[in-house]
Parts: C-alpha cells; structure tokens; sequence
C-alpha cells in the first residue's frame, strides 16, 4: 500500500506529489539504507532511566523482528554492571540484526567488549581542538595515533570496527578526511559523523558530507560505508540523518522515540517512515511495527511520549473534524495503517452537528430534535463545565511525580553523600561547589 497510495492520489489528479520530481531527488540517494538502532547507548542516557535484562531484551527482540540493520546495545566499560548486562545479551540469537559495543580508543575498553564476546566494536572519539584540549588532553597526534593503535588492537583480537567521529560536524573537513583514512587503514570498516551537540543545519550537513565522500580517497569509500550519528539539541535531528542520506549515507543511527540525553538524537519511527513514504528507500523495516515498538518502549523507559509526537503520538491520527468521514487522507499525510495505527474521530465541544447526524444516521438511528439537543449538551457540557483551576492543579502534580522520577543529585547533595560514606570533608576552593552547580547547570 506505501507504495501505492501516493501514486494513485496523484494519477486522480487529487494531490500533487513535488517529492517524485526527478529534479527534487538528489543524485546520490542510495537504493538501501540500514537502520542502525542506538537505544540502549543514547536512549539509557535520558536522566534515571533503567532496563531490566527482561525488557532489554523484549526490546532488542522486537526491533531485530521489525529489522533493524545493527543493535548497540552499550558500552561495557562504563560499569561491571553493564558489562554483565552486555554480556547476557550477545548470548541471545537475532535473527536480522548485528549487535555492536560502543568502546573509548584504549585497551581497557575495547578488552571489556571483547570479553562480552563482541564480534562488531564502535570505537568513538573526537578529534577536533576542542575536543583534544579540554577533554582528552592530548596533541592532535596524540590522538590521532591512540585511534589508529586502538583499531590495529582491536583488529588483532578479530573483532569488526567501526570508527564513529564524536563532535564530527564542528571538526575541520581536512582533519576528518585525515583520521578517516587513517582509520581505515588502519583497519575500520564502516565510517560515521557525529553531530554530537546538533550543531549543523541540514544544507550545511549536505555540503559536509558531500565534501568528505568526494575528498576520501576510492579505495577507502569501497571499504568503509559512512553512518550518521545526529542529536537532536536544534530539533533538527531527523532533518540532518535525511540530508546526510541525500549524500549518499547508507546507515542511519536512530533511537526509538528519540529518547536520549539532552534532547536525544534521530527518532527512528521518523525516520525510517520519512525515508520509506517520502524517498521510497528501503531501510528493510516492517513499519507495521513501529508503533508497538515505541509504546513497549515508552512503557520499559517509564517516560510518556509526548502526544504531538510525530508517528507515535496518541494525537496524530485522532481528529476532531467532520470532514475525515468521507476521506482521511483531508487531513492524514498516510494511511495510519502502514504503521500499525488506526484513524481515530474525537467527539469533543469542537465536533459538528453534521458529524453527529451522519455517525447516527451510519448507525440506523434516528434522532428527534430535542434528542440531539440533549446529546449536544451532555458532550460538550463536561467540557465547558470543567474548573480550569483543578486541571491546572492536576497538571502540576503530574510534573511534579514526573521531575521527582527524573530527580538526581545536585554537587551540593553529591558532596554531602561523598562526606557521608567517606567520612571525609571534601577540599574545595570555596566558589567550587557554586561553579559546579553553575557548569551542571549549563552543561
């Protein structure tokens, strides 16, 4: 049907379909994408949010059914915990997807995966200024050799590598043609850009992309795909993985939801339906089974998704208008069907007569004039009637359960439970601790 519809619409002369002209679609598309599923690393990093193994993998299972190209599913040296957590998963059997652990480029973390039994490692790291200076505190040859020995380690315990350029789209085009081609030689396999702090707009990320596929050398292009890795901090996440598609990037990272630290990266129900109703590319995924997904999700996540949400929101297909009666499509840009919802009609203060007398008329009743009024009254009385104070008052409770969920410690609270256990008076310059509730506050 996804397919079809649009196709059928535009031969009725009913829309017109700007997305098929040939001039609109850009030379470089690829005919496959890959979706490349970052849940368990970006989305575990929103505030408090916890997996059971259970749910970790009643997730993984659902995104592998639905075909999801490569699962991320941590990274084993930030705990022993994760480390166990990882470990009980690659003993799982997939049938669609390859499993992969994120890994710093240092032996210590790339030896945690490899004792987890990790066939495939990300290895992330930056490379720009910024970066080398304020946290890794190292020359960019430094840098640059630590990636390269840390790959050529890897490699050597037969392990598959991808490299991930962290902070990739605020680093000088000359430097990441330089540590990509490094990179592979060195021995990676796939390449990605990390636009770590959605700091790109999507003409620009175009421009970048386009620059460093033609700046990279033949015979790297043919060993190493590129993937694209976007945060969602300007709200142009789904905007920049399409761009960087447009230039020819095959895997798409994503997260169910968008879920994430800050304001989490690329959602996938985003897009893979944007990638398979606007472009017609196939990135393999059953859409059937997007909503599923991203309500097993929010359930395991204890995080509501908002209602406005794009795909997933419970608003998106629940309409208000009579108008929806004789062709949904008025208002729904697909069929809800295509991925696994159903057009909903809200019968609210804002619904019609018409509405009304049609929905009874389709069900063999007929209603007196002072029935209908009736009717009228009864649905759109509890609105009206409805003390706005005591909607407001269960609205910030609401927030509230919700901020006290999401609650972590504050330095000031941190040094205090330090002081506790230790039972030892933390040192600090006396501005410290209001400096770093200052950069908590601003990081």
């Amino acid at each position: 049907m996804r397919k079809t519809i649009f196709k059928k619409l535009e031969a009725q002369g009913l829309i017109a379909n700007y997305n098929r002209l040939r001039k609109n679609l850009p030379p470089k598309l690829p005919d496959r994408v890959f979706i490349w599923d970052e849940t368990f690393r970006e989305g575990l990093k929103a505030p408090t949010v916890y997996l059971t193994y259970v749910e970790q993998v009643r997730l993984a299972k659902l995104m592998d059914e639905a075909g999801v190209s490569v699962i991320n599913v941590g990274f084993p040296a930030i705990s022993e915990e994760e480390k166990r957590a990882v470990k009980r998963i690659v003993n799982e059997s997939f049938s669609n997807a390859k499993l992969t652990a994120s890994a710093e480029p240092t032996k210590n973390s790339i030896n945690a995966c490899i004792e987890c039994g990790i066939k495939e490692i990300t290895l992330e790291s930056p490379i720009n200024g910024l970066n080398l200076e304020y946290k890794l505190r190292l020359t960019k040859e430094q840098g640059l050799q630590r990636i390269v020995e840390s790959i050529e380690y890897a490699k050597k315990h037969g392990t598959t590598i991808n490299f991930n350029l962290m902070d990739g789209t605020r680093t000088p085009l000359e430097e990441i043609l330089q540590v990509f081609q490094a990179a592979v030689e060195a021995g990676a396999t796939r390449l990605g850009i990390a636009d770590s702090v959605g700091f790109i707009r999507p003409l620009s990320m175009r421009y970048l992309i386009s620059h460093i596929r033609d700046g990279l050398p033949e015979a790297v292009k043919k060993k190493a795909p590129l993937s694209i890795h976007c945060h969602n901090d300007f709200g142009l996440a789904s905007a920049n993985t399409l761009a960087a598609m447009e230039e020819g990037v095959s895997y798409l990272h994503t997260c169910i939801a968008g879920f994430g630290e800050r304001a989490g990266i690329a959602p996938f129900e985003e897009v893979v339906t944007a990638t398979e109703l606007l472009y017609n590319i196939d990135t393999g995924i059953d859409l059937g089974k997007i909503y599923r997904i991203a309500q097993s999700t929010e359930k395991a996540f204890a995080m509501p998704i908002q209602f406005h949400k794009p795909i997933i929101g419970e608003n998106i297909f629940t309409h208000e208008a009579e108008e929806m009666m004789a062709q949904p499509l008025v208002f729904e840009p697909f069929p809800p069907e295509i991925v696994g919802r159903e057009t909903l009609i809200f019968i609210g203060r804002n619904t019609g007569q018409t509405l009304i007398q049609k929905l009874l008329e389709k069900a063999g009743i007929r209603a007196s004039p002072r029935q209908m009024d009736e009717l009228f009254r009864r649905i759109k009385g509890p609105q009206e009637n409805l003390d706005k104070g005591e909607s407001q008052m269960t609205y910030y409770q609401v927030k509230k359960l919700m901020k006290d969920l999401l609650k972590g410690y504050t330095m000031d609270e941190f040094w205090r439970l330090v002081e506790q256990v230790t039972h030892q008076h933390p040192k600090l310059p006396k501005n410290t601790k209001k400096q770093q509730n200052a950069d908590q506050l601003i990081s």
